[in-house]
């Protein structure tokens, strides 16, 4: 799985969410974690997962620790995690994550999203046969101290990973979403520290899409990102080089 979505990795475009975005994504992770198991994350492993992506994030130590101590304290609302799912224009499936205290708030930005770009919001479930949710873990090759990289490639095949996909800055890796935990503790295991531990879902199958498609989708994409409710947005839209081409020229 791995190497056919880094093949196609370019075709399938995503767009970052801003720096700020990602430490109020992150903040809230941590505020879930503290109230699901508490503050310390030696006895917490969602929390120590989520401190970890915070570091991997540069988010500053000043700003974890005040939020775990918030949460701690019970300042911090309680958030509820929620999915949407629906079709964009040209029949892609986008798939919403989002994490809120006040889900009527949500869904009803989330339909004048769909709405405003002429996208039909469907019913939960309704796209489990276009997306697979898996684990993904990125680690830096200077994690590895030294350690042999194709030794390490093994081992974390041999603990049950999907894929490794390595490049110049390190490995990507791929487990089923049920083989996180276990994949987590193979590196603390083997003394290797993830930039990031994540839950991401990834398309079984592709829709192709033309330019006019891929604008309205991109632009849907785009406003979910800037909500503050919403964590993750996830599509099935495959471009070719000449689209891809088109969107970069604005």
């Amino acid at each position: 799985m791995g190497r056919i979505f880094e093949k196609r990795k370019h075709k399938i475009f995503a767009r970052n969410a801003k720096l700020s975005k990602l430490f109020t994504r992150i903040g809230k992770e941590i505020a879930m974690a503290v109230k699901a198991g508490g503050p310390n994350p030696e006895a917490n492993s969602r929390l120590k997962v989520a401190i970890q992506n915070a570091r991997g994030m540069n988010m500053p130590k000043d700003n974890i620790d005040r939020a775990i101590k918030k949460a701690a304290g019970g300042e911090e609302a309680d958030f509820a995690e929620v999915t949407y799912e629906g079709y964009a224009p040209g029949g892609v499936a986008v798939f919403v994550e989002a994490a809120t205290n006040n889900t009527t708030r949500t869904v009803a930005n989330v339909r004048s999203f769909f709405s405003k770009c002429g996208a039909n919001l469907g019913t939960s479930g309704s796209l489990a046969h276009i997306f697979d949710r898996k684990a993904e873990f990125v680690v830096e090759g200077a994690a590895l101290k030294g350690r042999d990289a194709d030794e390490f490639e093994m081992e974390v095949i041999d603990a049950g990973a999907d894929d490794v996909v390595r490049d110049d800055e390190g490995f990507i890796i791929y487990a089923p979403f049920a083989s996180f935990g276990a994949m987590q503790q193979k590196l603390e295991a083997l003394g290797v520290e993830a930039k990031s531990a994540e839950l991401k879902r990834f398309p079984l199958v592709t829709s192709p899409a033309d330019i006019s498609t891929a604008r309205a989708v991109l632009k849907l994409v785009d406003m979910l990102n800037e909500d503050d409710d919403v964590n993750a947005v996830y599509h099935n839209m495959d471009l070719t080089e000449e689209v891809e081409a088109e969107l970069e020229k604005g």
